[in-house]
């Protein structure tokens, strides 16, 4: 019962701070007096919806999701097996550290006009993303790696465990938060970086490239409309993660459980 009153007492805050964020919106949207300065929450709304009726939705929203899973996917396979290397063999971590301070400090928009330059306009998105992302996922690995206790290893082979069996049964499941931790934040980062690539590359498809075309022509409405079409993908690659994770969990619980009858 508690845990129930606990979730709805969530998700009521929840609503409340939308509410406010939508009515400080509408007053200032009021004051202002200018669709193209600031557009009201109804209008922006109607504009939103009407973006589903548009020819070409579908192959935008489908173009910039298949560059964020197609850049997740290149990340978190490169990044963990680097990870896994740098936390293991010290001499492959301090060869990657000048690499990783020098991703982390380069800005995200040098990156895109960088990138802009030697390659084509669709894979600007996902080498952006890669490289921005990258950092991310690789120190999760490395320190995750690095966090394994010596002694655990240690019994493992005083008990004849083979290096198959011990990266089996201790070193993926005791990598496994550093991976979920890793992973979701990559996602969140790469979904900004792929849209602001596009933004600024205007491919043919894609959420930035309408993003970018209706600030040419001041549309303001039709940029918060798209701004929410890329909120909402944001957000469903997060459900999407979550909801994986969680059935791997009560998958692996419930092989557990057999076995243990």
């Amino acid at each position: 019962m508690k845990k129930l009153i606990s979730v709805i007492k969530t998700y009521i805050i929840f609503i409340f701070s939308i509410i406010c964020i939508l009515m400080v919106w509408q007053i200032a949207s009021h004051l202002l007096g200018s669709d193209i300065l600031l557009p009201s929450v109804f209008s922006v709304l109607k504009t939103f919806v009407s973006l589903f009726g548009n020819k070409t939705f579908s192959m935008d929203v489908s173009f910039t999701i298949y560059r964020a899973f197609k850049s997740f996917v290149i990340i978190v396979i490169s990044s963990s097996v680097l990870g896994v290397f740098g936390g293991k063999y010290k001499a492959i971590g301090l060869w990657m550290n000048p690499i990783l301070t020098v991703l982390k400090s380069t800005p995200v928009m040098s990156v895109i006009l960088l990138a802009f330059i030697w390659f084509q306009t669709g894979t600007v998105p996902v080498f952006s993303a890669f490289l921005m992302a990258f950092p991310i996922m690789y120190m999760q690995m490395e320190t995750g790696y690095k966090s394994l206790e010596e002694e655990m290893i240690q019994m493992c082979n005083l008990y004849g465990f083979t290096k198959q069996d011990q990266v089996i049964h201790y070193i993926i499941p005791s990598l496994t938060k550093s991976f979920i931790i890793g992973s979701k934040q990559t996602l969140s980062m790469i979904w900004k970086v792929v849209i602001a690539a596009e933004v600024l590359t205007v491919p043919k498809y894609g959420v930035g490239s309408k993003m970018q075309l209706s600030q040419m022509q001041l549309e303001t409405g039709s940029v918060l409309a798209w701004t929410l079409v890329a909120i909402m993908l944001t957000a469903l690659g997060d459900i999407l993660f979550y909801g994986i994770t969680k059935m791997i969990a009560s998958m692996s619980n419930s092989k557990k459980r057999s076995r243990a009858l």
